[in-house]
């Protein structure tokens, strides 16, 4: 019995081994003896290591976002030096999308976007290489959820843009806008201490920003990124308006025009708006100590025309914000109410070169401030530091696009000039300020 079962054994086996073996030889013969599946494995598994994961699958995500960092040097005629930091015009940042559709075409979404400070080049100054205030960290820049309708338009709730947020800035459509916009030329300089032509520091250590007015980045008409309720219509023939509510107060409105006319691009924008907020449009003082019965006003517009073919553009603006206070006593040291901007740019962007785009530009801007008054924290009484001042700026700089690597290359001589009236009456001779930027915008 033993020898008759392990003969019917040894058949099985022999079988057995036979079909394997006919079976495995195709298969090595397609492979051509090596192992036809490791390759593959590889990228899927490479695949898997750089691919963004979501939470669920009925919301899309989008990663994207940008790294813009430059060198600096600087000149305030007495002193000069060299910084390397993070852009203020376009900040570094990382930004994430998310939206689904509900039904026919409604949808909701979401957008997170965080920035990020190497060190960050609008608080530098003359002690500080690394800036003042914001180096080496990250800021919430946005976070709103949304829901929208191609018909019926789009809301949003949280931290965004306002209506009025960019008014001056978001007309330009050029590779300028990447570094040097509306809000460029106060944004490069606003923390650097002011100096007089003998070398002394003016008033109790006052920057140029100080002197500017204008709640975000010293620019009359801009409003900022506010905790808000925003609506924005759909595009009928070229036309959008956009209108925003939040904070404590704050509200604003926006139209917005886009379209072609033969062989020119047009892009304008018209807003206006009005806070009580202190703390968030200090107009005439330190966000620390706000005066609670503010009264800021702003409007501004802003235009570019391109002429395709040739590629020469102009783009300019005008903005203006109204300083005033509820508070007679406040209101009485805000000697100068108005303030206003306006500047002008022409150049050229065509793609000469099979890189991407080039562009040559220049511009002025000129800036008539009001009053800069100081709020004493505790007692709520305030101090003229500035009655008025007056500061130009002139600039002229080159960029590069690099199509293949969604990249430009940027630099800029900027030159700035400025008086101011003191709130005792006096007027120093303050020196000139002159600085050249160069650095990269890169995209994701």
């Amino acid at each position: 019995m033993n020898r008759v079962w392990g003969m019917k054994g040894t058949w099985r086996y022999g079988a057995a081994a036979l079909l394997i073996g006919g079976w495995a030889m195709p298969a090595a013969a397609a492979d051509l003896g090596g192992d036809c599946c490791a390759d593959l494995e590889e990228r899927v598994a490479e695949l898997e290591a750089t691919t963004a994961r979501k939470g669920n699958r009925k919301v899309s995500l989008t990663v994207s976002g940008w790294v813009n960092e430059n060198v600096m040097w600087w000149d305030d005629g007495h002193e000069s030096n060299a910084y390397v930091g993070t852009n203020p015009v376009e900040q570094s940042r990382v930004r994430f999308v998310g939206e689904a559709k509900i039904v026919n075409d409604w949808s909701a979404g979401y957008t997170l976007e965080i920035g990020v400070w190497g060190a960050n080049a609008s608080r530098w100054n003359q002690d500080s290489p690394d800036g003042s205030t914001g180096a080496n960290s990250l800021v919430v820049r946005k976070s709103s959820w949304f829901i929208k309708s191609n018909t019926y338009g789009k809301v949003s709730v949280g931290q965004d843009s306002t209506a009025t947020y960019h008014l001056l800035d978001d007309a330009d459509t050029t590779l300028t806008r990447n570094f040097y916009d509306a809000e460029g030329a106060p944004d490069y300089i606003q923390n650097f201490f002011l100096r007089q032509k003998n070398g002394a520091r003016v008033g109790n250590n006052l920057t140029w920003g100080n002197i500017l007015r204008g709640f975000n980045n010293s620019t009359p008409g801009d409003d900022g990124r506010r905790n808000i309720v925003r609506y924005d219509t759909p595009t009928v023939a070229g036309f959008s308006i956009a209108a925003a509510w939040g904070e404590d107060d704050i509200w604003d409105m926006a139209l917005i025009y886009k379209n072609t006319f033969g062989d020119f691009n047009f892009n304008a924008r018209a807003g206006y708006g009005q806070s009580t907020d202190g703390a968030s449009t200090p107009c005439h003082g330190s966000s620390t100590a706000p005066d609670n019965a503010l009264n800021c006003e702003w409007w501004g517009v802003s235009a570019l025309l391109q002429h395709v073919p040739t590629g020469l553009y102009v783009y300019g603006g005008y903005g203006d914000q109204n300083d005033g206070s509820n508070n007679p006593v406040i209101d009485a040291a805000i000697l100068e109410k108005d303030s206003r901007t306006w500047f002008l740019q022409g150049g050229i962007e065509k793609k000469w070169l099979p890189l991407g785009k080039t562009n040559v530009f220049g511009e002025y801007r000129r800036d008539e401030a009001g009053s800069f008054v100081s709020i004493n924290a505790n007692t709520g009484a305030p101090s003229t530091v500035t009655q008025n001042a007056n500061v130009d700026f002139w600039a002229v700089g080159a960029a590069q696009n690099i199509e293949a690597a969604e990249t430009t290359f940027y630099l800029v001589y900027q030159h700035t000039d400025g008086d101011v009236v003191l709130g005792n009456g006096s007027s120093p001779d303050l020196s000139s300020f002159s600085q050249v930027i160069g650095g990269a915008k890169i995209n994701f």
